[in-house]
Parts: structure tokens; sequence; C-alpha cells
């Protein structure tokens, strides 16, 4: 079935960002930061990490209960390895913290071939594949992960969420071998909360597997879903885990403790017993020169070793089958040809409530001109 979405003028609903962000305190570098970093996600079709998901998450762990501060700098933490850092990021908005670590991991990766940066004291940056898809077009390999604000993933096996959904992307630079950048981002969890939100705004139901309620008890209902299971069984969980226990080694603290809004003696980034309520992110990229043996099958070039690889994959029968990335790009095109962002009429008033809180002009959906989808 096609939908129809609303088209919002790109220019208008980065306006508005960067009002909301600007209302809210932040500087007006991280209000572009994060008026970008929406743009992005709507071009792409990332319907669970908007400028909604966006600046409801800030208003609920974020500026407005004192776990994200508008203004803060990053602090580089001095280290021994030339192509790795790590960072302070003192509660800086995660977008802008984001953008700026894959920044520095593309100069450590043109200089050592590869460059990590590790953040603690961070708040989430919502949508990973956004940062790992910029630096694949830029000709690198790149990958990130981070530890979610709240544990709401029950284990395999278990009863209680004790884990974040945990989200990790890889990027891949194969626009010459497919088009596009192969991208790899996902949840560990089996959906995004960002996506039970979404199915609960448009009335329609969770995937069978995906959530449990507040009994524990497997659910379909977005309304009733209180926790998350992972994907994959104890893969997910597996995986998770693995981002966890990496989190604790940047720094990060109990999973069970982060996130969940201001508590009245918290100072900065901790609770009175000197526990932390801070997330965790990693960043890496590397220069694929740095890997390439450069002993290509029958002389062929780097760009053309790629693409005899994807098309061996996609052959045999395969044609039909989609690359990682590939949807991403599919809702880059429907943007590029609608002429703005698409939004379905709840998220058009969901973009409402935004304008309401600074006193911006809203939207009229019916004056709004619609894009159909296949």
């Amino acid at each position: 079935m096609p939908t129809t979405y609303h088209i919002v003028p790109t220019q208008a609903h980065n306006d508005l960002v960067r009002a909301a962000y600007v209302h809210r305190g932040y500087t007006a570098a991280e209000a572009e930061d994060a008026a970008r970093f929406c743009e992005m996600a709507s071009a792409h079709g990332i319907r669970t990490h908007n400028a909604i998901k966006a600046l409801h998450l800030d208003h609920l762990f974020g500026s407005a209960t004192g776990g994200c501060k508008p203004g803060a700098e990053i602090r580089v933490i001095e280290k021994r390895f030339a192509a790795s850092e790590a960072w302070d990021a003192q509660l800086k908005l995660g977008q802008s913290v984001a953008f700026r670590a894959m920044e520095r991991c593309m100069e450590l990766a043109d200089k050592h071939g590869i460059g990590q940066v590790s953040v603690d004291n961070a708040f989430h940056y919502l949508w990973g594949g956004g940062y790992v898809m910029d630096a694949a077009r830029k000709g690198y390999i790149a990958y990130t992960n981070c530890t979610s604000t709240l544990a709401e993933v029950v284990p395999f096996g278990g009863k209680f969420p004790v884990l974040g959904t945990n989200p990790h992307s890889w990027g891949l630079p194969t626009q010459d071998a497919c088009g596009f950048p192969i991208v790899i981002d996902w949840a560990t969890s089996t959906v995004a909360m960002g996506r039970v939100q979404q199915l609960k705004r448009e009335g329609k139901p969770l995937p069978a597997g995906a959530a449990v309620d507040k009994e524990g008890r497997p659910t379909t209902d977005a309304n009733d879903a209180a926790w998350l299971l992972p994907f994959g069984a104890h893969k997910g969980y597996g995986l998770s885990l693995l981002i966890e226990v990496m989190g604790g080694m940047i720094g990060g603290s109990l999973p069970t403790l982060r996130g969940g809004g201001a508590h009245p003696d918290v100072k900065a980034c901790a609770f009175p017993d000197g526990e932390k309520r801070t997330s965790s992110f990693y960043f890496q990229v590397i220069h694929p020169d740095a890997i390439s043996s450069g002993m290509f099958a029958r002389g062929r070039s780097f760009a053309e070793n790629v693409k005899a690889v994807i098309d061996d994959i996609l052959g045999h029968g395969n044609e039909g089958c989609m690359l990682p990335g590939q949807p991403e790009a599919q809702n880059a095109a429907h943007t590029a040809r609608a002429g703005g962002l698409l939004f379905t009429a709840a998220e058009v008033e969901a973009l409402n409530e935004i304008a309401d809180e600074v006193q911006s002009a809203r939207f009229e959906v019916s004056a709004l001109p619609t894009y159909e989808v296949p």
C-alpha cells in the first residue's frame, strides 16, 4: 500500500529545530548541529530518530533534567597512543559530540590509517547510522556504538531490563559499487524504543517477539510495551552485553542507573553515592588504503573488486535482495524528488507541538503538498 506524506520545507524544518534548541539554552553552533542531524535523519526516512525524537529525548533526559548541558565544552584526556583519543564530553549535546568525534577520527585515519575516539560523560547521539554514512560518503570505513540512556532491554533468559538498546553502526564506502554507502545500523533490541513510540503514534502493532509488558508478558500492543527484547535471542543479547562492557571500559557506570530523569541530589553526572548516570560512545574510522593488500583478482582495482564482490552476492538468483543502506538511499531519493522532508500527518502535529513551545508559526497540514511513496 502506498503511503502519503506531507512535504515540510527543509528550511522551515531546520529553522524550527534551531529555534527549539536555542529556546532550551543551547548555543547557536549546537542548534546548527541539531538541525543538521535532524534533517539528515528525516531525509533518509529515519522516523524513529528525527526532530520529534531528538527533542523528546532532550526534554525527558537532557536540558530539562540536567542530563545534557547546553554550551558544555569537550575535554580531551591525554593519552599516549597517536591514533587514539579519549574525551570527557561533560554532558555536551550528543549530536555535536558525535559529529566532532567522527571528524577527528577521519583526521587520525588520514595520518595513521586508523583513528578512534572514545567518549565518556555523554548524552545520547540518536541515529548512529547518520555519522558512519557521512564518513563513508567521504571514502572511509566507519563504525560507532553507544550505550543507551536507559536500561530497557531484558537479557536473554532474564526477567528485568538491565541493558540498553545499545545500537551499533557500520558504514562502508561502496558508492562506486552500488550507488550508495552500505550502512549497517541497528539497536541490539528487536526494535528501538523510538519504533515503539512511532507505532504508538501511528496506531500500529509491534512485531511479535519485540516487547513485553510490565508483567514481562509478550505483547504486540505498542501502548502496553514496557520493555524490549534482544534481537536474535542470545545473539542480540551477546552483542548488547559486548557494547555495555566496552562502555564500562571507557568509563560508563551501571546501566540500571543511567537516565531516568533528574535526581534531586544529582550534581553534574553523578548520583550521591558516586555512581555515574551518563552514556559512553565509541567511534572508529579506517582509511581503506590501510587495510588493502592491493592483490585483487584479475588485476581489478579497489573499486572494481568491491563491485565484483557485491555483484556476486546479488547474483545467483539473489537479485531481489536488498543491501543494508539501500532503504535509506531510496528514502533520500524520494526526499530529493519531493523537494522537502516527508512527514505523516501525525508527525506534522508533533512538529506543531514544538512550534507551540517556541511560539513559532504552526504547519497547516491541509496546506502542505503531499508526496506518495509506493
